[in-house]
């Protein structure tokens, strides 16, 4: 029998021998393939615009009712503005051209955020329990103490506005703590906050508007 001869009859049987020692292997294969599991934290409330949101290099378009995931990216369009919920108590919503990272997050426990563009609205009510959320952004580290306040671009500055409760906001090793009715401003990433002062009604609406 020629070579090729041996080939041809020999070939089903090396199809036969791979099927069947190559499922027996893929069991182990899968086990060295790294699995994320994906944690629902949220939903999305109420959408003007565009909003997406950015998971490991994947984009989804975010309508309301659609869930938010831990490690999400929550991105805004031009003129866009979204509300989401967190959790049970906590509200968050961004103006456009946002882009809020959720890096981690326990359901009305606390976690952590980072703000890297656009306004920004917390909101937790009145009498739930306090969670220790922290809010990083180019500017400051934002610790909420149970309230509503406002982060973001405000009259040309970074500024971070207290409507509600307190806030301890931190940068360049100084800290001021706001309380109802008081901001901050910052010059610049890296520099310290401006001394705690009352914001003019105009600017607090000015603000408010930027993200509703």
């Amino acid at each position: 029998m020629t070579d090729l001869g041996k080939i041809k009859r020999e070939r089903p049987c090396n199809r036969r021998w791979l099927l069947r020692h190559g499922a027996l292997a893929l069991p182990f294969i899968l086990v060295g393939i790294p699995a994320r599991a994906v944690e629902r934290v949220g939903s999305v409330e109420d959408v003007k615009g565009e909003a997406f949101a950015e998971l490991d290099a994947v984009r989804r378009t975010l309508d309301r009712a659609a869930p938010v995931f831990l490690a999400d990216e929550v991105v805004t369009g031009v003129a866009s503005r979204l509300g989401m919920r967190l959790g049970r108590n906590t509200t968050m919503r961004l103006g456009e051209q946002a882009r809020l990272k959720i890096d981690r997050f326990l359901v009305d426990a606390g976690g952590e955020m980072t703000l890297r563009s656009g306004p920004l609205l917390f909101d937790r009510p009145q009498r739930s329990a306090p969670a220790g959320v922290r809010i990083r952004s180019p500017f400051a580290l934002i610790a909420v103490r149970g309230t509503q306040f406002f982060a973001g671009p405000s009259n040309g500055p970074f500024g971070v506005f207290v409507a509600r409760g307190s806030v301890a906001v931190t940068s360049a090793g100084q800290q001021v703590i706001l309380r109802e009715g008081e901001g901050t401003d910052f010059v610049s990433p890296g520099t310290p906050p401006t001394p705690v002062k009352r914001w003019a009604p105009q600017r607090i609406r000015a603000a408010l508007a930027s993200v509703s």
